[in-house]
């Protein structure tokens, strides 16, 4: 049977942190409809209206959402919403019971914190938050561009997200699988500037 994909939406959600991981997760299901198949889910479903003005349309809610065996949560603004409100933290920590992955992309992971998901784990985030997610006290800060913990895996920012994506489809459905993918996307990034060390963030 396919795996089940949720990929959750909320208001505030960083586009690509969810669109990323869509877009690999729903070209292996198209190449190889044994592996997946994908839904978006959010609180109430229905319109969200993400950090940058995309609006999407959530197929489930919480409460009627399917069974995920993986289960996203991107990054964004809205986390820090996110991070405090109960809808969300119960849905990840039931999702969670069932689960095979409970996976983050950016700040998700501090979503992922407060629903006791990481909590004596290793994880990443957002370059620009490493040091908050630090500061919890409750998880071992790692700068990789994704972290396998088993059960949970977590990525770094924003465009990370689909190296995460590609890494959990060559460890559930292989290596070639995976390859296969990353080519039909024509994923093989070569950005104009590629300055070292990377520029210092403006303050």
């Amino acid at each position: 049977m396919p795996r089940t994909v949720a990929v959750v939406a909320f208001e505030g959600a960083e586009e690509l942190d969810f669109v990323g991981p869509w877009e690999v997760f729903t070209m292996a299901a198209a190449l190889f409809p044994e592996t997946c198949s994908a839904y978006l889910v959010s609180e109430r479903g229905g319109e969200v209206r993400c950090a940058k003005g995309l609006r999407v349309i959530a197929d489930y809610s919480f409460e009627s959402a399917p069974r995920a065996e993986i289960v996203v949560v991107p990054g964004g603004m809205g986390t820090r919403k996110e991070s405090a409100n109960p809808a969300m933290l119960n849905y990840l920590k039931n999702a969670a019971h069932s689960a095979e992955l409970m996976t983050s992309v950016c700040t998700g992971s501090f979503v992922l914190e407060q629903a006791g998901l990481l909590t004596g784990k290793r994880a990443t985030t957002h370059w620009g938050s490493m040091e908050r997610l630090r500061a919890l006290g409750t998880v071992q800060v790692v700068e990789e561009r994704w972290l396998d913990e088993g059960s949970v895996i977590t990525s770094s920012g924003v465009s990370s997200g689909i190296d995460m994506a590609l890494y959990i489809t060559g460890k559930l459905w292989g290596a070639e699988k995976a390859r296969m993918v990353q080519k039909a996307m024509e994923y093989f990034p070569e950005p104009p500037y590629q300055e070292t060390p990377i520029p210092q963030w403006p303050r």
